[in-house]
């Protein structure tokens, strides 16, 4: 079969079409034609280097872990895996898909476990509820913009840093600028104080976050997991579930949560996919195509 794979670690150039080895569904698995494959920073740090916990074998290395295609047996499917998504088979556990709803576009369904998963298993972790307000940095990125949803559905008040104002109005959040100020911004947003925060940026979000948020067990980062134990704040924990991404598959099809697409590549072309993910910015999700 054709993937999207590289054979050394490096930038997005070492991202290339190959064939490799078909795989083969055993007892429990099921095998997916792929139809999309949704691109992380998870994806981008395989390939330059990182190994994740538990994954064994050599190179070449198939990156992506969420996907969306049709079964040997004809059923469409959503689902996530912790490698091999970027190729024209995939094999995982019966339990790690969950059905497609008619309707639900190819891209999105490829694309949709992450943010949704990530920002359920943070929210959870962060206890955000009714009557909490939350900072969350980097709210119009993918993780981001199923944040602020599903924080709103719990009654709690969004004010989200970004570029784009009117999308996070959108979504019902209150818009903020980064940049020097920020913390006084969100003051005189939140008179009466941040309860909890959400850091999808890092750097110097983060230290705002640390300024503004008093209990410490409150402030959740998804990318400065190096400063994060030292700092005593939380990293996202919890196991992705077919569950909560088939929760969210219907909600979107029935159009009562928004999920923005911001752009799709071919997989000739998932080395561009990862230049636009490391160049960061912008609304939604990257989803790579492959049938």
């Amino acid at each position: 079969m054709r993937a999207a794979a590289f054979s050394e670690f490096g930038g997005p150039e070492v991202l290339r079409v190959m064939e490799v080895p078909t795989p083969q569904a055993g007892p429990g698995q099921v095998r997916v034609r792929v139809k999309a494959a949704g691109v992380q920073p998870y994806d981008t740090a395989v390939r330059a280097g990182w190994t994740p916990p538990g994954v064994t074998g050599g190179l070449p290395r198939i990156p992506g872990n969420e996907f969306a295609g049709i079964t040997d047996d004809g059923v469409e499917v959503l689902g996530f895996s912790q490698l091999n998504a970027y190729a024209e088979y995939i094999v995982v556990n019966e339990t790690d898909v969950t059905p497609k709803p008619a309707g639900l576009p190819w891209e999105v369904a490829g694309g949709l476990t992450a943010g949704v998963q990530t920002a359920e298993l943070a929210l959870d972790g962060l206890a955000v509820g009714e009557g909490d307000t939350l900072l969350i940095h980097g709210a119009a990125g993918n993780v981001g913009t199923a944040a602020i949803q599903i924080a709103r559905l719990r009654g709690a008040t969004v004010i989200g840093t970004g570029r784009d104002h009117e999308y996070l109005r959108s979504l019902g959040a209150i818009p903020v600028s980064y940049g020097e100020g920020l913390a006084d911004r969100v003051r005189e947003l939140a008179p009466g104080g941040v309860d909890a925060a959400l850091d999808g940026a890092g750097g110097d979000a983060l230290d705002v976050s640390l300024a503004l948020v008093k209990d410490r067990d409150r402030i959740l980062t998804l990318v400065e997991h190096g400063r994060a134990a030292d700092l005593g704040i939380r990293v996202t924990q919890g196991v992705r579930t077919a569950e909560r991404l088939g929760r969210y598959a219907a909600l979107i099809a029935e159009g009562s949560f928004h999920f923005t697409v911001r752009s799709t590549y071919p997989l000739e072309r998932a080395a561009d996919a990862h230049r636009e993910m490391e160049a960061g910015h912008g609304n939604g999700k990257i989803v790579i195509t492959v049938a």
